[in-house]
């Protein structure tokens, strides 16, 4: 492979999928590698130096979800799923397991192409201390529980801080009503996944009053994603 290429490993045991995935892949300047099985991803990654993993949930030896749990327990490579599963469940386990983002069938290798430069674009973006999350114009401060907004103080409740804090911790990246719920546990919030609607209305609301508008993302059927302001 050349090692001034960004390689991304196909996941795919249906070999003309694979093979036209690898094909736009290759014209758009990206290096591929093409794995027919799940058995064998773990390993091959282990061996192998890998960007991006563009994987099928329907596969023999291993489901594409136990792989993605597995590769998550020594690797954080950016994940898309690729299924023809379309129930919402399986779109939200893999999520949930840390997969960056998922891809239906059928698609559009071109999409599919727009969808890998997105994730490796946010993939990129370089971190922040482990206490401080900067995203644009807002600023967040884990230990002491404060957020600035273009530097100016703004109070929020504890679940609201929670909910701040995990969409801010991966811009772009889609996080699950019960994701959401999982995270903010921690902040004393109980409740169902669908009041997560009204703690994100509320925040909305308080982040507009001071100027940001639409940072937080509505995903139909799915749940949120922080876009980062910058103005």
């Amino acid at each position: 492979m050349n090692k001034n290429m960004t390689k991304i490993l196909i996941v795919e045991d249906e070999i003309k999928i694979a093979e036209l995935l690898r094909d736009y892949l290759r014209q758009t300047g990206y290096e591929t590698h093409i794995l027919l099985r799940g058995d064998e991803v773990i390993p091959w990654v282990k061996k192998n130096e890998v960007e991006m993993i563009l994987l099928d949930l329907m596969l023999p030896g291993m489901h594409g979800i136990e792989v993605c749990r597995g590769l998550r327990q020594f690797s954080q490579v950016p994940i898309i799923m690729v299924t023809a599963q379309t129930e919402e469940i399986d779109r939200l386990l893999g999520l949930e397991l840390g997969a960056d983002d998922y891809i239906s069938k059928p698609f559009s290798p071109r999409e599919v192409v727009a969808r890998v430069k997105a994730v490796l674009r946010r993939a990129a973006q370089p971190a922040v201390p482990a206490n401080m999350l900067n995203a644009g114009i807002l600023k967040l401060d884990e230990e002491t529980h404060q957020i600035w907004v273009r530097g100016k103080e703004v109070d929020f409740t504890p679940v609201e801080f929670g909910l701040l804090k995990v969409l801010m911790s991966r811009p772009e990246r889609v996080f699950t009503r019960e994701e959401l719920l999982n995270k903010v546990q921690g902040y004393d919030f109980m409740g169902y996944d669908r009041t997560i609607d009204t703690h994100v209305k509320n925040l909305r609301r308080k982040l507009a009053k001071h100027g940001v508008e639409e940072c937080i993302v509505s995903v139909y059927g799915v749940g949120y994603r922080y876009h980062i302001p910058t103005a």
